[in-house]
């Protein structure tokens, strides 16, 4: 089973997404519906917000009036919490009944206004946001909801920023335009994503560079999409992930790299992530286990072990290195990462390295020995820049 997280900003066109996915497949959890469904006439969920905010909540046919409940708690933090208090766990409650009745292989997709405002992100496989500018969800609001401007104003101010959705998005889809480039859009992330993902997840596969070996220029978003993952990682690990870091070229700002994010995971000893429990979650979470050899850039002639992992995900080929804090191949993973960050010069000549071998057009896997000789070359250099500096491999 997939789990994708669907947000958005009001008026963002999140709904219409929310709609295609249903039509293609997807089993659809909306988080506003079931907010509706727990506090629906007869509800135990009704009749909670009765008892604490008095029968004036209540229409005169039973129903919840949800502009007098709007009117007590929208400007009181203490009222607020006490109804999320009551209707948060019985969303919950629904939610997971309706995930656990999803078939084995479902995309379930979770409609979640408010999911980066809560920073529910780590729960999912992949997180989908929808944005648009603001003056294009203001025309909306006011012609089609019929919203006036100034309480359409108030309500795109009281969510989330687009800087704060961007930084969540696994996918970010513009909808600026017509509801068919909307729709398009959406059937080639079924198609080209979500759907070979799914199967992945199911089946502990992971998503492979290709072998054709291509180096493109530095993204600036790099760190960001690795902080997601990272947080994906730490809810699955919990105090067994003892540290957890960006590491490799896609950590360097500014230096040449395979589309690849690597990442480290600091353990007290292996044996914490390798056995059948931890294992599965990992692969549940779309981080299945590696096989076969893999290399530790190990600098003494010994062997350096690490439990290693890939992500499931086609659109975001990533390689997971488990290691035990304070061994030789987590240190030196820091170590290169900060010495590269530091220094110019030596950022400069990898990046030539990397450049020189790619131009004699060898494969990914060749190109992983062929750097090997020159990791060895510079490791002196690398420990002297630390002995010079005091560099300590952090451990937060």
């Amino acid at each position: 089973m997939l789990r994708v997280g669907l947000t958005g900003g009001i008026g963002s066109g999140k709904s219409t997404v929310a709609r295609r996915l249903a039509e293609l497949g997807a089993v659809v959890v909306d988080a506003d519906q079931l907010a509706r469904e727990v506090v629906a006439p007869g509800s135990d969920g009704l009749a909670a917000v009765a008892t604490r905010f008095g029968e004036t909540v209540l229409a005169p046919d039973g129903s919840l009036d949800r502009a007098a409940l709007g009117a007590l708690v929208f400007a009181d933090p203490d009222a607020r919490r006490d109804l999320e208090g009551i209707t948060h766990p019985l969303i919950a409650r629904r939610t997971a009944e309706l995930v656990a009745a999803a078939p084995e292989d479902a995309i379930v997709v979770h409609d979640v206004p408010l999911l980066v405002e809560k920073h529910y992100m780590p729960q999912y496989h992949l997180v989908v946001v929808v944005g648009a500018g603001e003056e294009v969800r203001l025309e909306r609001l006011v012609q089609t909801r019929g919203m006036a401007e100034a309480d359409a104003r108030s309500r795109i101010a009281a969510q989330a920023t687009d800087d704060e959705r961007r930084a969540a998005a696994d996918v970010w889809f513009d909808n600026d335009g017509s509801v068919d480039d909307l729709r398009t859009a959406v059937d080639a992330l079924w198609r080209e994503r979500l759907v070979p993902f799914e199967a992945n997840v199911r089946d502990g596969i992971r998503a492979r560079h290709p072998e054709d070996l291509v180096l493109v220029e530095p993204d600036p978003t790099w760190p960001v999409q690795a902080a997601r993952l990272l947080d994906r990682i730490r809810l699955v690990l919990g105090d067994a992930a003892v540290t957890a870091d960006h590491i490799g070229s896609t950590s360097v700002p500014g230096l040449v790299a395979k589309d690849v994010i690597d990442l480290q995971i600091g353990v007290h000893a292996l044996s914490d992530v390798d056995n059948p429990a931890v294992l599965q979650a990992l692969r549940d979470k779309g981080f299945p286990r590696g096989t076969g050899a893999h290399h530790d850039n190990s600098k003494d002639g010994t062997h350096w072990p690490k439990v290693f992992f890939g992500s499931s995900d086609p659109g975001r080929v990533t390689h997971l290195h488990v290691r035990e804090v304070g061994s030789p191949g987590w240190r030196w993973a820091l170590l290169f990462r900060d010495w590269m960050r530091a220094v110019p010069q030596a950022r400069e000549e990898y990046a030539a390295q990397k450049r020189a071998l790619a131009a004699t057009g060898m494969t990914t896997s060749e190109y992983a020995d062929a750097k090997e000789p020159w990791f060895d070359a510079v490791s002196a250099r690398a420990e002297a820049w630390a002995a010079e500096t005091g560099w300590e491999p952090h451990r937060g």
